[in-house]
C-alpha cells in the first residue's frame, strides 16, 4: 500500500487456472486498487464462467474482474505470441468480447475507444454505457486479457475517477 492508500495486485506466478491441453502458464498481470477493495472468490457459475481468473470488489465503489481467454477462440493462426492488434482493430475486439463482459450485444453502448501502449504492448480501452463499465483489452502469449471495471449508477458518479484509474492501471507483465 502506498501513501495514497492504493496498492498494486500482482497475479501470483504459482496461481493455477485456465490450464488444459496446450495451455502455457498465464503471464502475470498487475493493477492498482484503492484500499477497501478485496479479492472475491471466483465461481465457475459466474458470467464468463471458467475464463474469469480474478475478481475484486468494494461494496461502496464497484467491482472488477479479469477474463483470460484463449486467443484460439477468436483467430486461428496467432501462435503463442498473440498481440491485440493481430486479433483486430478496437471495433472488432469490443464487438467480439464486449458481450462476454456485459452479457449482451455492445452495439450502441460504446461511449469511447482508445489505444495506448505500455512497454511495447498495446492496450485497447473502452467505456460502455449502459451498464457503466470500463474495459481494458490486450493479448499476451496465447491468451486475450480482458480487464473490466464496473459500478452502479451512483457508484459510477461518485467514484468515476478512481474506477478510471483502476482500469488504466492494468498491465500484463
Amino acid at each position: 500500500m502506498n501513501k495514497t492508500g492504493w496498492r498494486t495486485y500482482r497475479r501470483p506466478d504459482e496461481k493455477s487456472g485456465g490450464h488444459g491441453v496446450g495451455w502455457s502458464p498465464i503471464i502475470p498481470y498487475i493493477f492498482s486498487v484503492p484500499s477497501g477493495w478485496e479479492e472475491v472468490p471466483v465461481s465457475i457459475a459466474d458470467l464468463g464462467g471458467t475464463e474469469i481468473d480474478l475478481r475484486f470488489a468494494n461494496s461502496k465503489e464497484g467491482r472488477l474482474f479479469v477474463i483470460v481467454a484463449p486467443v484460439l477462440r477468436f483467430a486461428d493462426n496467432l501462435g503463442d505470441d498473440a498481440t491485440v492488434e493481430k486479433i483486430g482493430p478496437p471495433e472488432k475486439v469490443i464487438a467480439a468480447f464486449g458481450p462476454e463482459v456485459i452479457g449482451e450485444n455492445v452495439e450502441g453502448k460504446v461511449l469511447s475507444m482508445g489505444v495506448v501502449e505500455h512497454s511495447g504492448r498495446t492496450y485497447y480501452q473502452f467505456e460502455l454505457e449502459p451498464p457503466h463499465v470500463l474495459i481494458t483489452a490486450t493479448a499476451a502469449g496465447n491468451r486475450l486479457y480482458l480487464f473490466s471495471v464496473t459500478a452502479s449508477g451512483l457508484q459510477w458518479k461518485r467514484h468515476y475517477k478512481d474506477l478510471k484509474k483502476i482500469a488504466d492501471s492494468f498491465r500484463v507483465v
